[in-house]
């Protein structure tokens, strides 16, 4: 499966090109939400700050020219609009399928549609269901999206876990607090063949574990980056985009799972100290900061933002920063769910497309 376009959007930008001028350069914004002016939507069953942002990120993409019959969508969402429900009381709103079927219908396909919830997990599972769409011929295009928007539901439910910050998460060091809230889109065109990005592999793994907690072992977080690599060498990797929420749990199971296969060997940072934890969108924002890293041909990688203070009692993993220099041609990138859903994403560059 390849990646012919992609977009995104979040705090640190309204495309996937100053989101990556401002990431690379490991820029912070003072806020996480995508504070920009997003279209409305005349139909009072989709106007909704999720469905705005997938029309802002779509807009370069031009998905209005995509054969209608042969053209498939998958969105990933946690929120959809739970937010826009509360004043509301439109059942529309809070259904998790709202946005696919918007796009569906804003568009006028005439095939496939589905969204997937599966907590932060979400975008990487949209890639899986699209890939499987693609091998079965079901579709020959699929849009991919990931969103969501800042509501009070989730804000209040990672407040009652005891693991939101009020200061800006600090992944994996020993003054971590907890995460922040971002918000945010990501939009891709996949077809089975013909982009420059390879979607090489997806390993997605379940724990069983606790419904909120990884298991601080990672035996199930391990096998699905092990799953995504596929034929790929750890030493193989390039880079790694972490999960790396800042919470006490993700961090521990997240830094095992890493070490174990990768060692301090490979260049590892999260970039959610810099767009916040988007929840369905996350997962889809760092996948295409990893399309951007692979187009650009940077010799640099995202730097890990945080106080510089590693958590000792985690195993030792390699954490780039602002003079980390690496010519990125693969791309691993993490994604761990409540539930104990975990997800990796494997990409590389075709340099002969």
């Amino acid at each position: 499966m390849n990646i012919i376009k992609y977009n995104a959007i979040c705090n640190l930008g309204q495309n996937i090109e100053e989101i990556f001028r401002k990431a690379v350069n490991g820029e912070c914004e003072d806020a996480f939400c995508a504070d920009y002016n997003l279209p409305e939507i005349k139909s009072k069953d989709y106007n909704l700050r999720c469905n705005r942002l997938l029309l802002e990120v779509l807009k370069p993409l031009k998905v209005e020219e995509l054969d209608k019959e042969t053209t498939g969508i998958v969105t990933a969402t946690t929120n959809s609009g739970v937010e826009e429900y509360e004043i509301s009381k439109n059942p529309k709103h809070f259904q998790i399928g709202n946005p696919a079927e918007f796009l569906h219908e804003y568009f006028g396909f005439k095939n496939y549609y589905a969204s997937v919830s599966t907590a932060c997990s979400s975008g990487i599972k949209a890639f899986s269901i699209a890939k499987r769409l693609l091998e079965t011929n079901q579709c020959e295009t699929v849009i991919v999206t990931g969103v969501d928007s800042i509501a009070k539901v989730p804000l209040f439910g990672f407040d009652s876990l005891e693991i939101l910050s009020n200061e800006r998460s600090l992944p994996f060091s020993r003054n971590r607090k907890g995460i922040n809230i971002g918000e945010g889109a990501a939009a891709f065109i996949v077809k089975q063949n013909g982009g420059r990005i390879e979607v090489s592999g997806i390993g997605e793994t379940t724990d069983f574990y606790h419904s909120t907690t990884p298991d601080p072992d990672a035996v199930e977080a391990e096998r699905a980056i092990r799953l995504a690599l596929g034929d790929i060498k750890p030493e193989e990797v390039d880079y790694v985009n972490l999960h790396g929420t800042g919470t006490q749990a993700n961090d521990l199971m997240e830094a095992r799972a890493i070490f174990n296969i990768f060692k301090d060997k490979v260049p590892a940072s999260s970039t959610k100290p810099l767009t916040g934890h988007c929840l369905g969108a996350a997962a889809s924002i760092e996948t295409a900061l990893c399309c951007k890293l692979l187009d650009t041909e940077t010799d640099k990688v995202y730097p890990h933002v945080y106080d510089g203070e590693y958590d000792e009692n985690l195993p030792k993993i390699w954490l780039a920063d602002k003079t980390t220099k690496k010519n990125v041609k693969t791309c691993l990138s993490t994604s761990f769910g409540f539930g104990g859903t975990n997800c990796a994403i494997m990409l590389r560059r075709n340099d002969e497309f």
